[in-house]
């Protein structure tokens, strides 16, 4: 490709890029294709000519269209966590050794936090305990401090818990005001994963959420999730620096470099697990300036208005409940009545592919959950959508009279 032709190339891939964003609300909000549908649809073999860039083009809608991150913080805590908690009791028992120490090992979670926190715990083999919550769905101090007390007793070591601010599930907020505290006086790392709700502590309304982060010895979100950034593009914020270099610093003499030990350069190949980076935070400070502060914040705002706006809508109708609180762009609704009922009713949303939810547990209930991701979501997208919940549980429960 010479320059001339990348410049009409480059030129048609903005206008291609403009289309689909201009055209979005008609495309599928979910891919329409079985688990493999590509293979059909591709030659088996890389091309001996080069094809022309027309018929590239072509696959791109043709093929890749109808088709459709911060858990490694949570991974590098653990870690760094673990490396700290072995040390600490080889100081105080220098003859137990590293094996002994690390099978009585326990890190905590909630019983709300993502997969990704177990698998964190299950790579650094370590056991991993799920603390209870409260009717809200998040972890108090005192339901730690309690599993904390029985785990001692037995002969344990606890060494590491992960706080999360907005779970998956219902974006409940554990009490890390209470839990901090706690985990500073028995020396277990604390680390805070916001992964979703992260983004909306630049708003100051939300700034109290935080409280208690003082006490975190790690915090972790995604900017990629609600900050306006594109995939992947994570942030992770270490308290000591030492202690998660102490756990993966490795210097074989091909990675040494002049400015290493001067303090003027963070060698971030040690924060990490692959030796390479991307340079992510490109992305953030395109998007930074492109917004600033007061735009990134209207975003924000604007979003959880449209999800408070969709829970009055849902709050409106007698047939359906609100099973969490509303704090930030996320709405845990469901009909009245079993949870076959509400299962038959996704189905039917899903089939139906004018809105995509993804369902939960809470207290044993089957959840629908309206998430609003898109930048560029109106209130009448929401409209719209609570229209169509109602319209399909009108025809659910007419069938279910009948």
């Amino acid at each position: 490709m010479d320059a001339a032709e990348f410049r009409r190339r480059g030129k048609e891939m903005v206008d291609h890029v403009a289309d689909y964003l201009e055209k979005i609300e008609e495309r599928p909000v979910y891919p329409d294709v079985e688990p493999g549908y590509l293979r059909s649809l591709i030659p088996t073999e890389a091309p001996v000519e080069p094809d022309s860039y027309e018929d590239i083009m072509k696959d791109v809608e043709r093929v890749i269209m109808p088709g459709g991150t911060a858990s490694e913080a949570t991974l590098v805590s653990l870690l760094a966590a673990r490396c700290k908690a072995i040390r600490r009791v080889q100081l105080l028992d220098p003859k137990k050794s590293e094996a002994e120490i690390l099978s009585k090992l326990v890190a905590y979670t909630s019983e709300q936090a993502h997969s990704s926190v177990e698998r964190a715990a299950l790579i650094g083999a370590v056991m991993m305990k799920k603390v209870p919550t409260d009717s809200l769905y998040a972890v108090r101090g005192e339901m730690l401090k309690k599993i904390l007390e029985e785990d001692k007793a037995a002969g344990l070591i606890p060494f590491y818990f992960c706080a999360t601010l907005g779970t998956t599930p219902s974006c409940a907020f554990d009490h890390i005001a209470d839990l901090g505290p706690l985990c500073n006086q028995e020396n277990m790392w604390m680390h805070i994963d916001a992964a979703y709700a992260g983004s909306a502590f630049i708003c100051p309304e939300f700034r109290p959420l935080l409280n208690g982060v003082e006490y975190a010895d790690s915090f972790n979100f995604n900017p990629h999730k609600w900050m306006l950034i594109n995939f992947d593009c994570s942030a992770m914020w270490v308290k000591k620096r030492t202690d998660i270099i102490g756990a993966f610093k490795m210097e074989p003499l091909y990675l040494k470099h002049e400015n290493q030990e001067s303090g003027l350069v963070t060698d971030y190949r040690h924060w990490q697990i692959p030796l390479g980076r991307r340079f992510r935070s490109l992305k953030m400070w395109f998007v930074f300036r492109m917004y600033g502060l007061q735009g990134l914040q209207a975003h924000i705002r604007k979003q959880v208005g449209l999800a408070k706006e969709f829970e009055s809508l849902v709050r409106a109708d007698k047939r359906f409940e609100i099973c969490a609180p509303v704090v930030m762009g996320l709405v845990c609704f469901r009909l009245k009545g079993t949870n076959e009922l509400n299962q038959s009713l996704l189905k039917k949303i899903t089939k139906s592919r004018e809105i995509h939810l993804v369902p939960c547990q809470l207290s044993g209930s089957f959840v629908l959950r309206l998430a609003i991701c898109s930048r560029s979501t109106e209130f009448r997208h929401i409209q719209q959508a609570w229209q169509h919940i109602t319209q399909l549980a009108f025809e659910l429960l007419q069938e279910h009279h009948h």
